[in-house]
């Protein structure tokens, strides 16, 4: 018995027809994915994975990338996908804390890498997502396709993504396999996938949204996927004609606005747009629905849940809403300090419970234990208001979570590394709305000597220290930060004076 590999990966074996399709139109079949799983695992075990061991990746997209987390679930290793924009500082704490047996990076950072997986018992292996190269594809081309699948149970682990923490260093969720699996089906029942759907897949596979949404359901349902390496304007248009359904972040939305080739003619035949992983403005809603007579269905989730909302298939996909909760899951908004349930129309902090809800976080028990009710009911740090007809509204989020082109950044992390430049007093870090990318990233900034400091230069001197989607789009200098009588910084001021930076983007 392994849940996922039962599920999604064995029955690749009986399908000769086409499971993904790559730009240029060449096709991959199931019964190749599913050898090409077989021997990828054969060379994990050979590198010495076992079972409840962690495969790290920092790659970018590619078949064999997806082969290799599905090898994971076979040979009953934790999947630890890394965010390619992660910095080398950034990548370095990852695999000191998950402590993988493997790690995947692509070729040309093999020489950075290398340093870190010295004296930590990680074999390094490369894929090249370009070229199809790489050790793991060498070694993988002399490997048997036979694989005995390992078995697991429902509670066994089956990933780890990391999320960023509001204070120190971000935190490791633990995804097991009853996790990942009770939600593609619940997606699959909710948005009526099936066998006869082609998803244009241009999402990253690192995040929750591009694997263990789209991947899985698609997986879950014997579908297809067009498996483009990003999001490019072009590529999308083009393909869009073969595809029923694409799952993407507000910014793929807003950017297909912009070209005028984009319009109903364009998506008659299509049955599903979804969007995710940032807040969705309603204009850019009722904006689509106007120009392809489609409403964009908009869902919530987070790295610790997966999905746990959704806008229905079937009836009103109200603008500014996440829907219900899905089949399985129960939500409830409870007060920020005391925890007491609030009546329906209150706003509070969105707290779940289901299947769907991961572990804990690795090896922090105590961080664990703080983020649950007594009663299972997971806090996921959301403001929301659940209405009178059942829909729930994220009004905000407590911790000051900012989300910019489906990213998650916590100003704490970012605010730390200006505070350590030359020349600044200190800084408060929040996102504003954006249309291109939801939230933009925007620091305030006191400085010591306005005359030393440019926005340029901050944003420069970032650069090397933090990815990029976490670097400020703006800086702004002020002479003092708004601070109520305790002393603390007042975002909500700061949120308001700067929320139309971006209004003309």
């Amino acid at each position: 018995m392994n849940p996922l590999a039962d599920a999604l990966v064995s029955p690749l074996s009986g399908r000769t027809d086409a499971v993904l399709i790559r730009p240029d139109g060449n096709t991959v079949s199931g019964v190749d994915l599913f050898h090409l799983t077989g021997r990828i695992a054969n060379v994990l075990a050979a590198a010495g994975v076992e079972p409840g061991d962690r495969v790290a990746m920092h790659a970018e997209k590619s078949v064999e990338a997806l082969a290799l987390y599905l090898a994971c679930l076979r040979a009953g290793a934790l999947f630890l996908p890394l965010n390619t924009a992660y910095t080398t500082a950034e990548l370095d704490y990852f695999l000191d804390d998950a402590k993988p047996r493997a790690a995947v990076c692509d070729p040309g950072a093999e020489t950075s890498v290398r340093p870190m997986v010295e004296g930590r018992g990680i074999t390094l292996l490369t894929i090249d997502a370009a070229g199809g190269g790489g050790s793991l594809a060498e070694r993988a081309a002399a490997a048997p396709d036979d694989f005995a699948t390992a078995s697991r149970g429902p509670d066994d682990l089956a990933a780890i993504l990391y999320t960023s923490g509001t204070t120190g260093r971000s935190k490791g969720a633990m995804l097991s396999h009853d996790n990942l699996l009770s939600n593609a089906d619940a997606l699959v029942e909710t948005w009526q996938f099936s066998s006869g759907d082609v998803l244009l897949h241009a999402l990253p596979i690192f995040h929750v949204h591009g694997l263990f949404v789209a991947a899985n359901v698609l997986l879950r349902v014997g579908g297809r996927m067009i498996f483009l390496p990003k999001f490019d304007l072009d590529t999308v248009i083009a393909h869009l004609p073969q595809a029923t359904a694409i799952m993407g972040v507000p910014t793929f939305y807003t950017r297909l606005l912009g070209d005028p080739r984009f319009g109903r003619d364009l998506t008659a035949h299509m049955r599903l747009f979804i969007s995710g992983s940032a807040p969705l403005l309603a204009e850019t809603h009722r904006a689509f629905e106007t120009r392809t007579g489609h409403q964009i269905l908009e869902r919530y989730g987070m790295t610790e849940t997966s999905m746990s909302t959704s806008n229905p298939y079937d009836g009103e996909r109200r603008a500014g809403t996440v829907g219900f909760p899905l089949p399985g899951v129960e939500a409830r908004i409870a007060h920020a300090q005391t925890g007491a349930v609030l009546p329906q129309g209150e706003i509070g902090i969105l707290e779940v419970r289901g299947p769907n809800v991961f572990k804990g976080y690795w090896r922090m028990p105590e961080k664990t234990s703080e983020e649950f009710r007594n009663d299972g009911f997971f806090i996921t740090g959301d403001i929301a208001m659940i209405d009178a007809d059942g829909y729930v509204t994220i009004v905000g989020r407590a911790k000051d979570l900012v989300i910019s082109g489906g990213y998650n950044v916590y100003p704490k992390e970012v605010e730390t590394e200006i505070d350590a430049l030359r020349g600044v007093l200190e800084s408060a870090v929040i996102g504003v709305p954006h249309a291109d990318f939801g939230e933009a990233v925007v620091a305030v900034v006191v400085p010591e000597d306005r005359q030393d400091l440019s926005p340029e230069a901050i944003q420069s001197a970032l650069r090397d220290r933090l990815a990029n989607y976490k670097l400020p789009k703006a800086v702004e200098f002020v002479e003092e930060l708004p601070r109520n009588t305790m002393g603390k910084v007042q975002k909500n001021a700061l949120r308001d004076q700067y929320k139309y930076a971006f209004a003309e983007t």
